[in-house]
């Protein structure tokens, strides 16, 4: 059920980014008015909705956020550089692009009167504790980029008892589907492998592969994503948001080469530092509150992905932000023509 008027005025952050953009095209199918606001660093004007009003910007100036915030009703906040094994090597960069924007967008917002935060929050502010995680689990972190999301949350709660501003927290989990950026080699994997297939390349795993994810299918998520802005049973909650079904990594990595009719066989690297081994959520919480459904189990999702990346093309890697460290850095980091 519906609790806030038709046709709200909607920002979304992030909206040229993968699920940005499927959040703006549901939007907008529902009849909102939607303001898309992205620096396109990881997204691209291909993903943008004709009917949006799209703004190049960036979250960090905060002129430009006190503007577009103005006569907003929600925000939904996607903005981010989603790197969780990077950020242990680029912190501050990664840091600066995650923390500045969260801020400025919540004092423009309780200056400005917004209704609603939807904040995308991440499975990472979890850390290495016994899943399934479950929503009343208390944040614990094992890399910068989790604990950025961590204060995020954080922060979001003290408005809202400081200065009433009514949100919801969404943490969703391995996100995947047609407009993921293939073409980043530091994250999403699923993205990473496909763009390595097409280059006749051998897929990468770290450490033995027996690492467990819940793979999520974008437009699946991306319904109850947008229902966080406009159901007042949502308010004041922390959701976790994905696929209740789990897989190992070398699962889903024979499901890629499977789905690509592929020959090829990955090659396995050490493990990457503080990555946590067994990640999956509880959804109840997403069902009740934000109706969300599982309509594509990962091998129907895997083929709608990949026969996307097929019509893109193999596509160049862009190491979008340097290592600011580069000890202990994973190889393939390193020598990027592996």
């Amino acid at each position: 059920m519906r609790y806030i008027l038709f046709m709200s005025n909607i920002l979304v952050t992030g909206g040229a980014g993968f699920m940005g953009s499927w959040l703006v095209d549901e939007l907008i199918d529902r009849g909102e008015n939607v303001i898309n606001v992205d620096n396109l660093s990881g997204g691209y004007l291909r993903n943008v909705n004709k009917k949006c009003t799209f703004i190049k910007g960036d979250l960090r100036d905060t002129k430009l956020v006190n503007k577009i915030t103005k006569n907003i009703d929600i925000i939904y906040h996607l903005a981010a550089y989603a790197a969780e094994g990077q950020s242990v090597f680029s912190p501050i960069e990664i840091n600066e692009i995650n923390l500045r924007p969260m801020n400025n967008l919540l004092v423009a917002a309780v200056n400005n009167n917004v209704e609603k935060f939807v904040f995308a929050s991440s499975m990472a502010v979890y850390g290495d504790q016994k899943p399934p995680f479950d929503e009343e689990l208390s944040p614990n972190p094992e890399d910068p980029y989790g604990a950025a999301k961590a204060y995020c949350e954080k922060v979001l709660e003290i408005f809202k008892k400081a200065h009433r501003l009514r949100y919801t927290i969404i943490r969703p989990h391995n996100v995947y589907g047609p407009r993921q950026n293939i073409a980043d080699p530091y994250r999403n994997v699923l993205g990473i492998w496909m763009n390595r297939i097409m280059k006749n390349k051998p897929p990468i795993i770290y450490g033995e592969g027996k690492q467990i994810r819940a793979f999520s299918y974008v437009e699946d998520t991306i319904k109850a994503f947008a229902n966080a802005g406009f159901y007042r049973k949502s308010d004041s909650e922390i959701i976790n948001l994905g696929s209740p079904k789990y897989t190992s990594i070398n699962e889903a990595c024979e499901l890629v080469l499977k789905t690509f009719d592929s020959k090829l066989k990955p090659i396995h690297v050490p493990p990457r530092l503080q990555e946590v081994k067994f990640a999956y959520s509880t959804f109840k919480k997403s069902e009740t509150l934000l109706d969300y459904k599982e309509e594509h189990d990962l091998e129907e999702g895997l083929v709608l992905m990949a026969n996307w990346a097929k019509k893109l093309g193999p596509q160049k890697s862009t190491y979008t932000l340097p290592l600011e460290i580069k000890r202990n850095a994973p190889e393939v980091w390193l020598r990027k023509k592996m």
